[in-house]
């Protein structure tokens, strides 16, 4: 079920940690999927009711805070083999354009940058609604989600499983639900 929609979306909104999930999924020896996500990240929407397609976001995650459930895997990941967060701290997603697709579904067409590597991404994005929350501030909510190829950004380690295969899919599907809480006007 969708939330109120009357309220007036136009402005700048920030994304909310405490209920915001970054996630990611790959396979896993071709037949698993393992699940993660980011916990700490800031990121803004600026939403232009009138004109979506004028609508932008950026986010700015700590590589380093990456949590897959699994110490060993996740010192893995954040090591040169994948993330190297000593050497890149940060990816960044930048919004280029966005889409209409119909009342609740766009396109955010984008950059990722992951190791100093930069690629289009386009997210398929559902505004799950709006409404005022307890505390005098406006939330949005929105679900996300892209599929990448990680060796376009330069993350290409694997190995061969016995009886053929490799451990790690190259495709990677990002996951987000997010939580944006509207900036108050600032007077003028």
């Amino acid at each position: 079920m969708t939330a109120p929609t009357t309220l007036d979306l136009t402005g700048t909104w920030d994304l909310d940690p405490a209920h915001t999930r970054l996630g990611f999924a790959a396979r896993h020896a071709m037949v698993a999927t393992v699940r993660g996500h980011f916990g700490v990240f800031s990121g803004e929407i600026h939403i232009d009711q009138a004109d979506p397609t004028r609508s932008t976001a950026e986010v700015h995650i700590d590589a380093s805070s990456l949590t897959t459930g699994n110490e060993q895997r996740d010192g893995h990941l954040k090591s040169p083999d994948f993330l190297d967060v000593e050497k890149y701290p940060e990816l960044v997603f930048r919004s280029r354009s966005a889409e209409v697709v119909d009342e609740d579904t766009y396109k955010l067409y984008g950059e990722l940058t992951v190791r100093d590597q930069t690629h289009p991404v386009t997210l398929d994005l559902d505004f799950q609604g709006s409404s005022p929350d307890p505390f005098g501030n406006v939330r949005a909510g929105f679900e996300g989600r892209t599929t990448i190829n990680r060796k376009d950004w330069g993350l290409t380690w694997n190995v061969a499983i016995e009886g053929g295969g490799i451990l790690i899919g190259d495709k990677v599907k990002l996951e987000l639900d997010v939580s944006a809480v509207k900036r108050a006007e600032q007077p003028k």
